[in-house]
């Protein structure tokens, strides 16, 4: 049988519903553009008013109506969200002893492209763009190795170091001047569809740090202000702040002296 014929016969046998899967290398190139955009002003001058377009055509593609409306609404974002990045990337220079500058986690660090990517799908989601934010967060994590869910909340000054492996739930909320290494996932206790509308994942309090490979899972979880958790650790108590977690036989739990 001929491969056009197969094609016919299959479609009769089968009730097909068509999904534009090529739009996943399409959201890939508006995201790297729009990143770009976003930090040089001169790609802005040359390539804005193509981004804008190709936002445009992914809309259309997704059924979305009010592309117009949408665009403006996201574009008046882009100052705000530019200044959440620069204290973003000051974060890594000012915590990562290998940063030797601002240029460098700008251009190299993988953690600080993920958290890009992560801001603006954010605000996607908050002016209720469907679809669109979750395939950009798929192109950070294909690329970053950082899975961070657009719903997430996540505060002022922000650092991922290495970045690679990291899981960021849905429902997680990470406040101001915490840092993540790689490994580290921030997930639900239960996967349950019934769970979909409640709150699954962990709280982050100010001033956190939470080295490579910790596990944190529950909605219920709060990690107290200024705590260390350690390598490896799994967490599915709250801990009080200014505490200290680490792995022997089993989690040990201290407080820091002040």
């Amino acid at each position: 049988m001929k491969q056009t014929e197969q094609i016919t016969a299959t479609k009769q046998s089968v009730s097909f519903k068509n999904y534009s899967m090529c739009l996943r290398d399409a959201v890939g190139v508006f995201t790297k553009q729009l990143i770009n955009n976003l930090f040089d002003v001169n790609h802005l001058s040359e390539k804005g008013p193509q981004t804008r377009e190709q936002f445009l055509k992914i809309l259309e593609r997704l059924a979305v109506e009010n592309g117009e409306h949408l665009w403006n609404d996201f574009e008046n974002y882009f100052v705000e969200i530019r200044k959440k990045l620069d204290l973003d990337a000051q974060a890594a220079e000012k915590n990562d002893p290998a940063a030797k500058s601002l240029e460098e986690v700008y251009l190299a660090y993988p953690g600080f492209y993920a958290i890009a990517v992560y801001r603006l799908s954010h605000q996607l989601l908050l002016l209720n763009v469907p679809v669109l934010p979750r395939i950009m967060s798929e192109f950070a994590h294909s690329i970053t190795g950082t899975d961070i869910h657009p719903g997430a909340e996540i505060g002022a000054s922000f650092f991922i170091d290495h970045a690679t492996g990291i899981v960021i739930g849905e429902t997680t909320i990470i406040k101001d001047n915490v840092q993540i290494f790689q490994g580290v996932t921030l997930g639900g206790i239960q996967v349950k569809k019934s769970l979909a509308l409640t709150k699954r994942h962990p709280t982050i309090e100010n001033g956190v740090i939470i080295y490579a490979n910790a596990t944190i899972l529950g909605g219920h979880v709060v990690i107290g202000a200024n705590s260390i958790i350690g390598a490896n650790v799994c967490v599915t108590e709250s801990i009080p702040e200014n505490s200290v977690v680490t792995v022997q036989s089993e989690n040990n739990i201290f407080q820091k002296r002040n």
